[in-house]
């Protein structure tokens, strides 16, 4: 084993759990923040040109979550596999699989990319659900959203391959970098330039290209374990296959949240037109930079409990799970208390309008009350898919936005209108949760068991 291999390796088996979790999970954590808080970027500039230009950038919202279920796929099913591999010392068969992963979410980035462009006007209208005054506006801010497909799939993979070498320093440079810089583009392209929702789908590419580069220079400077050689394609390609299944939690998690957030839009406009799709969307992105949080923990521990399971380490993979699902409960409960006081004070930020910040806050305020549940369901469903157990992994990923949600989505706000509508996701939330806890208590126990053994 390479100097560097064995460094590595040493610091994932060896380090001091919660010092370990922490030094990875931070970085992620900031890294996680800085991209919702630049989408939400996008929003607070953008909904101060109208209802109808804000609710463009809900109507758009599945289109980018299209987009990252192809990375999150690929990239968290290559940053497992590559944990794993890497566990076991395997490491010529841990850098295939992130070249193969690499170059295949590019590939599938440029059929985003065409598919988008040809259909861009059906989509909208008959898919999205974008209303006549909206449409105009969805339709600029996608089809530069759309160019940049390529860029974000490819990202989403190396920031992930950087987090499963447990190298979180230099995935969060690449990302703040370009969340930091999406930030200042915004008012500059938007304001400055006249460009409108333009400008903020063209600063979003820019951003996400500068992060491209920043994120691909430790390869190119062989600071990495795994290389993005094309060479180490053909040898394991039928890896491909496996990153796919074992990415799959993600997939479906990402999917889902596309269909729902599309039936979102058309319940929304049905029921508070304009006003209900901006409120909606707005809480969805301020909701997005809370997840944030403990999805960045999450991601954090997932590299360790990987390492640690392939190594058979099993009392360092619960003393990781605990301490992690124990902070995360603490992060949420911290930051649901908060919001739910300054909720309107939140949603007035974005947008001058008296029917968007009442619709908003009550959404927001449901939505910090089942806030410290979450990690019940984010920490089980990344534990389980750091141990390869994709049946349980999938299942757990599609809780939240599919078995639960959609149906709520569908149902309540036919029988309580808005507030049906803004509860929807809140008890979906509870559900998940509940439906996470045996499984949690399925993980202790083995884990327990392997201890004994």
């Amino acid at each position: 084993m390479m100097d560097k291999e064995k460094q590595q390796y040493d610091k994932m088996v060896n380090t001091p759990i919660k010092k370990l979790v922490l030094k990875l999970a931070i970085p992620t954590i900031i890294s996680m923040l800085v991209t919702s808080i630049y989408n939400l970027a996008d929003t607070l500039f953008v909904s101060s040109l109208g209802e109808s230009v804000s609710g463009a950038i809900s109507i758009v919202f599945p289109i980018m979550t299209i987009i990252q279920a192809v990375g999150f796929t690929l990239g968290m099913g290559a940053g497992s596999l590559i944990s794993a591999k890497l566990g076991k010392e395997e490491n010529d068969e841990a850098k295939s699989i992130g070249s193969i992963a690499f170059y295949t979410s590019i590939a599938f980035g440029f059929l985003i990319l065409l598919f988008g462009l040809v259909f861009l006007g059906p989509i909208l209208n008959n898919v999205l659900g974008a209303t006549e005054t909206i449409f105009p506006f969805a339709k600029d801010y996608a089809f530069y959203i759309l160019l940049g497909s390529p860029i974000m799939t490819g990202a989403f993979v190396l920031n992930n391959i950087l987090r499963s070498e447990g190298k979180s320093k230099f995935a969060m440079i690449g990302l703040v970098t370009g969340g930091v810089i999406n930030i200042i583009l915004d008012p500059l392209f938007i304001f400055a330039f006249k460009l409108g929702i333009k400008g903020a789908s063209i600063a979003t590419v820019i951003s996400q290209t500068i992060s491209f580069i920043l994120l691909i220079i430790p390869f190119l400077r062989n600071k990495t374990i795994v290389d993005l050689s094309i060479k180490k394609i053909s040898k394991y390609f039928s890896s491909l296959f496996e990153i796919i299944r074992t990415g799959f939690p993600s997939l479906a998690r990402q999917g889902l949240a596309t269909l729902s957030t599309i039936l979102m839009n058309n319940v929304a406009a049905n029921i508070g037109n304009d006003a209900g799709i901006s409120a909606m969307g707005i809480v969805a992105k301020v909701f997005m930079v809370i997840f944030a949080i403990t999805l960045g923990i999450g991601q954090g521990y997932q590299p360790v409990c990987g390492y640690n399971y392939f190594s058979r380490n099993y009392k360092r993979v619960k003393d990781a799970l605990i301490f992690t699902f124990l902070f995360s409960v603490i992060c949420m409960s911290g930051i649901a208390i908060v919001v739910y006081f300054t909720a309107p004070y939140l949603i007035d930020i974005f947008i001058d309008s008296d029917k968007v910040v009442e619709i908003g806050k009550q959404a927001l305020r449901y939505q910090c009350l089942v806030m410290p549940l979450i990690p019940f369901n984010v920490i089980c469903n990344m534990t389980y898919q750091a141990t390869r157990k994709k049946v349980r992994a999938t299942l757990l990923s599609i809780c939240r936005q599919g078995i639960f949600y959609i149906p709520l989505i569908l149902l309540l706000p036919k029988y309580f209108g808005l507030t049906g509508l803004e509860v929807s996701q809140p008890i979906a939330d509870v559900l998940t949760s509940l439906f996470s806890v045996p499984y949690f208590i399925s993980i202790i126990k083995r884990l327990n068991k392997e201890m004994e053994i």
